[in-house]
């Protein structure tokens, strides 16, 4: 099921379950972790891409194992707001996927995350080669990260 608002994703996600954040390159995804208290996103590893079916495979797998509730998919809007090829592309993907589970899917606004990931790496000396490694890992972290502190808002409120 695919949620274009965080108060739906919400509503349909298990309570006490973790989420997963993706970012999704054309050559790699990154995935990252929630705790089940939906308080912190932890980077957890890249995902080469072969093709869509290894790629939901690999996905579906840490699905399982980590007992997640929820998927978040980093959305790449341009900087004016509009949506490009790249969140079409991510538009399909999320499609794709929801054909194969019933995990609510959700979207968040992605911009600029890959610059936040590099500062804090750089911030981290961390090398050159270590950061190429690990950019859309800590990146899919800034992305969930971002939708759990939405989500925790919407929570304070209601």
């Amino acid at each position: 099921m695919i949620c274009e608002d965080m108060h739906d994703l919400m509503t349909q996600s298990p309570t006490g379950s973790a989420w997963m954040g993706l970012d999704l390159g054309t050559k790699t995804i990154g995935v990252a972790v929630s705790d089940r208290l939906l308080s912190c996103a932890t980077p957890l590893h890249t995902i080469r891409r072969v093709k869509f079916s290894k790629d939901a495979e690999a996905l579906l797998q840490i699905i399982e194992n980590r007992e997640i509730g929820a998927v978040i998919l980093g959305l790449p809007r341009n900087m004016d707001g509009s949506e490009g090829p790249r969140c079409q592309s991510t538009r399909a993907f999320a499609r794709n996927l929801a054909n194969l589970t019933t995990l609510p899917i959700g979207y968040w606004d992605e911009r600029l995350s890959t610059v936040a990931a590099e500062r804090a790496l750089l911030e981290a000396d961390t090398s050159r080669k270590r950061r190429a490694e690990v950019i859309d890992t800590v990146a899919a972290g800034y992305i969930l990260q971002g939708a759990l502190d939405r989500a925790r808002h919407i929570r304070a409120v209601i």
